[in-house]
């Protein structure tokens, strides 16, 4: 497992909002935009991910009572 995918949801949460901050930067160049979104999206997705495992590690609890 990757460092990246050992981030806990809010330390994801809490990168992605950081490259916000970079793409809202009016001197970013077109490339380095394009980077960062990916690398956004990317911390969006993982996030997304484990919220999504939470989800279901609770409906399954809820299930065996």
């Amino acid at each position: 497992m990757s460092n990246n995918e050992e981030k806990s949801f809010e330390e994801k949460i809490e990168e992605a909002k950081k490259l916000l901050t970079k793409l809202i930067d009016p001197e970013i160049t077109l490339s380095n935009s394009v980077d960062v979104y990916k690398k956004g999206m990317k911390e969006l997705e993982l996030a997304q991910k484990l919220l999504d495992e939470a989800k279901l590690n609770f409906q399954e609890l809820n299930n065996t009572k």
